[in-house]
């Protein structure tokens, strides 16, 4: 029971009986938006219709609203009252929150699996790291955001798949295959020149050394071509498999693993050029292919195959793109990195180029990550000396507190990451004061047990006795749930379910702490159980979004 919905309804429905009676002049009416006033004593809802209406119906927004007023029909209306130029302020009746509390109780667990009007087949890709070395905290802020996004978009009724594209192709893996081989040949004694390209990390020389211990001096007697070969098949299985455990570990699954050598095995690189050239879009200039980009909004053209004939990592993005459309999906949304912003004009470019519309694809840019401890800034790992892994994040302050941190600001923002705050057990750490609601909510459901109260029937509850400040109030805030999610999925925004379950969990706190469930009238004692159930169904459903656990213990 959406009371927004209700009273949007019951507002269209008086404007066109007072056009009907003739009231109002006949005219185009605008969608009703309704908003909660910044102060109580203006209403629950008011909505500024009249206005909206005014220029259509030729007509003074005070005798919109006025007309309005008199042919409403909604049984949850306790008054109403023009406010300023043609505010519509509405004061309901408290049943509806009753009747919505009893259908938030009916739904169960079920509460915020939406139906959605979009019948869209998405595409999510996030994190999509290159397989060469371990994932840092970036990485980490774009798996807790894409992964979160995937679970939002599902419970507000979208199809969506999640997609990790395997970079396994190009000079990358040739330089991963390479650093391997120096380190190598440093494990057995030999003196080498580290390749100018190479990765420096210690995960190199781990991988290294684990060869030598399986393998010993084995491939010192293949010539280096075929042992940089046999390096890249190593490396980038170890790195494969250590990246899916890590992200595992991190609540982070996919649907699909795209490989970009599938890419490169299928000669879908050059189909897609052949392509591109047959719809005019590609020309030769200094020996080279380019895509002429500026017809569809970039600032400039782009190369695609270079003069010596080997393609750009842009040709296999256009490549990558062009399969994903093929696979039938009708928007695809990617998750980049913030050096990734010049990139987005050239992208939907292609996209446009290839035959689709360029607003087919999305582009979300994640703004950086910076480490804070006791207030100073984290540059280094301890432990290594290199860029903070996000398996040493998670080291230090866990999965939960990781994941809620890097998905509680909006992704624009760029996003200060206080470990310290993280790993406080106090209400100053916004994930140990929700999951400890959530605690809190099992504690109570262990001690009704414990006092062999059992919990009343759906159709016996009296909920109206629900009078109390913090009991309505709490109430409102679960009856918004389902909005808040159609609107954080509509505008990509996983920080406002974040926002909303701390929200949900001060109000519960309030709530814990000024009304006594045990010890009171056994309708209002019943009344209160359900309203709490309630809570944790919402507090898990959310944190389960987040991709947080909801601990019954704390």
């Amino acid at each position: 029971m959406d009371i927004k919905n209700i009273l949007a309804a019951a507002i269209k429905a008086a404007a066109k009986k007072a056009i009907a009676d003739g009231k109002l002049k006949e005219g185009a009416l605008p969608e009703v938006l309704l908003e909660v006033p910044p102060q109580k004593e203006f209403g629950d809802f008011a909505t500024n219709f009249a206005m909206q209406s005014a220029r259509s119906l030729k007509c003074n927004p005070r005798m919109i609203a006025q007309a309005v007023i008199d042919n409403l029909d909604c049984a949850y209306i306790a008054k109403t009252e023009i406010a300023g130029p043609g505010f519509i302020n509405f004061y309901l009746k408290q049943d509806w929150m009753y009747d919505m509390l009893a259908k938030i109780i009916a739904e169960g667990e079920n509460y915020g699996n939406l139906v959605s009007d979009c019948k869209e087949k998405i595409q999510l890709e996030y994190v999509s790291a290159n397989p060469t070395g371990p994932l840092h905290v970036g990485h980490g802020r774009g798996a807790a955001v894409g992964s979160a996004l995937a679970n939002l978009m599902k419970a507000a009724g979208y199809d969506v798949t999640r997609e990790y594209y395997i970079n396994d192709a190009g000079n990358q893996i040739n330089n991963l295959a390479e650093s391997v081989n120096a380190r190598y040949l440093e494990q057995l004694g030999q003196t080498v020149e580290f390749p100018e390209n190479g990765y420096h990390g210690y995960d190199i020389v781990e991988t290294a050394q684990r060869i030598v211990k399986k393998y010993g001096d084995k491939f010192l007697q293949m010539d280096e071509g075929e042992r940089l070969q046999q390096f890249r098949t190593i490396a980038l299985k170890e790195k494969l498999a250590a990246l899916k455990e890590d992200l595992a570990a991190f609540n982070v699954e996919f649907d699909v693993w795209f490989s970009e050598q599938s890419l490169h095995d299928a000669d879908a690189i050059h189909k897609a050029c052949d392509l591109l050239r047959e719809r005019g879009y590609l020309y030769e200039k200094d020996g080279a292919l380019w895509l002429n980009a500026t017809e569809h909004g970039d600032d400039k053209d782009r190369v695609v195959i270079r003069d010596n004939g080997v393609p750009t990592y842009f040709a296999a993005d256009i490549a990558y793109h062009r399969n994903k459309f093929e696979r039938g999906f009708d928007r695809v949304i990617n998750l980049w990195g913030a050096d990734h912003h010049g990139y987005i004009a050239r992208m939907k470019a292609a996209v446009g180029a290839l035959g689709y519309k360029p607003e087919q694809l999305e582009v979300l840019i994640l703004q950086m990550v910076s480490l804070y401890r006791n207030g100073e800034l984290v540059k280094m790992s301890k432990r290594t000396g290199q860029s903070v892994t996000l398996n040493e994040l998670i080291e230090e302050v866990g999965t939960d507190a990781a994941r809620f941190f890097f998905t509680m600001r909006s992704i624009d923002s760029q996003l200060d990451f206080d470990m310290t705050l993280a790993t406080e057990k106090s209400n100053e750490n916004p994930v140990y004061y929700i999951q400890y609601a959530h605690a809190r909510i099992c504690s109570i459901m262990r001690q009704l047990e414990e006092a062999g109260i059992e919990i009343a029937a759906a159709d016996k509850l009296r909920l109206s006795v629900l009078q109390e400040k913090e009991e309505l109030e709490l109430i409102k805030k679960l009856g918004e749930y389902p909005e808040m999610l159609q609107r954080a999925a509509r505008d990509r925004a996983v920080h406002n379910v974040a926002h909303y379950v701390h929200e949900l969990a001060g109000l519960f706190h309030s709530f814990y702490n000024q009304c006594r469930i045990l010890g009171v009238d056994s309708d209002l004692q019943q009344a209160r159980i359900a309203l709490v159930i309630a809570v944790g169904h919402v507090i898990r459903h959310a944190l389960g979004i987040l991709g947080v656990s909801a601990p019954e213990h704390m």
